[in-house]
């Protein structure tokens, strides 16, 4: 059965005048026509956030609470819909599809519940004189959002734009719009006033780009390669406004030699396989010690290659790539591969069903013996390929670990506290696991990178302050 997907703005479906093909990864066949959004429909969608946020700026966070609550209960009353519609478009296992529809309700109520205790603050500054601060919104915030995660990254920003009386209008993904645009009719069912929240469908360079460029936007978003972000940037510095910006990783796990072996293996595992790899933070590096080189490697293969394969749908442990291309581009860096062995995996998985044989499958990978110098071991592959290295001393492992222009995610194997506290201050990453690896998920925890992954911060009560700009008021009484 196939879809002919329109943006949402305003309250209404609004289709276009052009369409272009959404893809099932899983089979190559075409899932439906999507509109293909112009600068017009952009327009159109800043200008009715611009007319929601005049009321919507003045309500009352009891008034966005109550709201945001609905959002996410009506998220859950879609469950098996959106669920069904994320796996069917990313390609992505059912089971993590289903994750993916309940975050995304989390963040609903869970900005819904911190609204009501956000405040400014007072600041002494003597008798007779009375200052505080007040946190106002932005305004029309604009959000750009990978086609990994579709639902829960455009949750994530649309939450928090609300919940602190913003109104917003995001464009998916060019491969992943259902969800969205599913989203943006369960806030107006909720009762939001009309335009609060827009999804305009269409292409990056098009709708992307103009919106990004949209003289109405006072605020932007992206989640995407470093090098489009880069670009995002520049459009925001062009009429100075602020964004947060979520970009590349080339997370590493880092394992020493006192690590429980047996309790990381699975996460080493999952954290590169969930989502087939196309995750930012998944653990891509895999740095161990060479005293349980070949014990971690050992246990990582033994696993990988139990793992079952197949369209999203049918929940296996592993579903395809987003696209054709993506395979492409993650064969080549196999292809190209200079030095490093191919322990399993490599290339498209063998024994698929005929009716998948059109899908983008690429095999749960394991590179050993890789060059910390070279591109697999650098660049962000975006697939289920995992680069291992190894390493003698704690602070070669510390120089392999920040020997990446990314800084996203990283995580610490070790049953050495003083050991992990010392890796912890010194690795330059956004986020630091010990002895457990956070993928995904985790709606409580700041979220953002260094270096070239990144600035900003989403989730957690820091994306408050991203949303928000701060008045300081002061009175002489």
């Amino acid at each position: 059965m196939t879809h002919h997907t329109t943006s949402f703005i305003a309250g209404r479906h609004v289709p276009s005048i052009n369409t272009y093909a959404n893809i099932d990864p899983a089979t190559g066949r075409e899932l439906g026509e999507v509109g293909r959004g112009t600068a017009d429909e952009v327009n159109q969608a800043v200008e009715a956030a611009a007319r929601a946020q005049k009321e919507w700026k003045t309500s009352s966070p009891e008034q966005r609470a109550k709201l945001l609550v609905a959002v996410g209960q009506l998220i859950q009353e879609n469950r098996e819909k959106l669920a069904r519609i994320e796996s069917e478009d990313t390609g992505k296992p059912l089971t993590q599809a289903y994750a993916d529809v309940d975050v995304c309700a989390r963040y609903f109520e869970f900005y819904a519940h911190a609204i009501e205790s956000y405040y400014g603050h007072t600041i002494p500054l003597g008798d007779g004189m009375h200052a505080y601060t007040r946190r106002e919104p932005y305004g029309v915030t604009g959000h750009i959002v990978a086609w990994n995660y579709p639902l829960q990254l455009v949750g994530r920003a649309v939450a928090t734009s609300l919940a602190t009386g913003n109104c917003a209008v995001a464009k998916p993904a060019d491969e992943t719009p259902r969800t969205t645009v599913l989203l943006a009719e369960l806030v107006a069912q909720a009762g939001f006033p009309v335009g609060a929240f827009n999804a305009v469908t269409g292409l990056g360079a098009e709708a992307g780009a103009a919106l990004a460029a949209h003289p109405g936007v006072a605020h932007l978003g992206f989640v995407g390669s470093t090098q489009t972000g880069s670009l995002i940037a520049h459009a925001a510095a062009d009429r100075v406004i602020p964004t947060v910006l979520e970009l590349g990783g080339k997370s590493a796990n880092i394992v020493f030699p006192d690590a429980d072996i047996d309790a990381a293996v699975p996460s080493l595992v999952r954290s590169i396989v969930q989502n087939a790899g196309q995750t930012c933070s998944a653990g891509s590096r895999l740095l161990v010690h060479r005293d349980v080189h070949d014990q971690v490697v050992d246990a990582m293969t033994q696993t990988m290659n139990t793992l079952t394969v197949g369209r999203g749908t049918d929940d296996p442990d592993l579903g395809p790539l987003i696209s054709a291309k993506q395979f492409e581009r993650v064969n080549g860096f196999l292809n190209r591969l200079e030095g490093g062995s191919v322990v399993c995996g490599g290339a498209a998985p063998e024994g698929l069903s005929d009716d998948v044989k059109g899908g983008a499958f690429f095999a749960p990978t394991i590179v050993d013996g890789v060059d910390p110098a070279s591109e697999i071991a650098q660049e962000e592959v975006f697939g289920p390929v995992v680069a291992v290295m190894s390493f003698d001393s704690d602070e070669e492992a510390l120089a392999l670990a920040n020997g990446s222009e990314y800084g996203l995610v990283s995580a610490v194997w070790t049953q050495n506290l003083s050991r992990a506290h010392h890796m912890v201050n010194n690795i330059e990453a956004g986020q630091v696991f010990v002895n457990t690896y956070g993928a995904g998920g985790g709606v409580e925890l700041p979220f953002g990178g260094f270096k070239k992954s990144g600035y900003g911060r989403e989730k957690s009560i820091e994306a408050l302050d991203e949303y928000t700009q701060t008045k300081t008021v002061v009175m002489k009484v």
